[in-house]
């Protein structure tokens, strides 16, 4: 599956402000992800190519930052930060309490596609632990009534959309 012509014509829009394909790494991993969902292998490299850039340097990048998902993910995607000031206001708890009323563990999507569980290193927000990342929204100071609520909202709404 090759790029599209309108994330290439994107990206070459781009080349008058970011005039290296290094500068240019990131913002075609956005739409990529944003046109199909992740960035899979083959969008990889796709990359390289467009970008006459190695493969490896494109690899290097999608692991290195949580934001970019190499599997499809669900609809809304909770992410867990466990660092420690996190961990230390428990956030292990409240990853475990969406694993219960999700019925998934982390890692996971749910089968419906609705959901997905991710921890990830930090997010960056130590001062007002516990956070989870839900989709591009960060949701802070979360204890388990309030996770619980926000993961029937979501699904609510999911089930309003149907």
């Amino acid at each position: 599956m090759a790029l599209s012509q309108e994330i290439k014509t994107k990206i070459d829009d781009m080349r008058k402000v970011f005039p290296t394909s290094e500068a240019l790494l990131i913002p075609l991993l956005h739409a990529i992800q944003e046109e199909k969902g992740h960035i899979s292998r083959d969008s990889m490299k796709e990359a390289a190519v467009f970008l006459q850039l190695p493969f490896k340097k494109i690899r290097e990048v999608v692991t290195f930052y949580t934001m970019f998902n190499e599997k499809p993910m669900g609809k809304v995607h909770l992410q867990f930060c466990t660092n420690i000031a996190c961990w230390l206001k428990g956030a292990d708890h409240l990853l475990h309490c969406a694993e219960k009323r999700l019925g998934i563990k982390c890692g996971e999507t749910t089968p419906d596609g609705q959901f997905t569980i991710s921890e990830v290193e930090c997010l960056a927000a130590c001062g007002t632990a516990p956070v989870v990342q839900v989709n591009d929204l960060y949701c802070e100071n979360l204890d388990e009534k309030k996770l619980l609520e926000l993961i029937d909202n979501a699904k609510a709404k999911e089930q309003k959309r149907q």
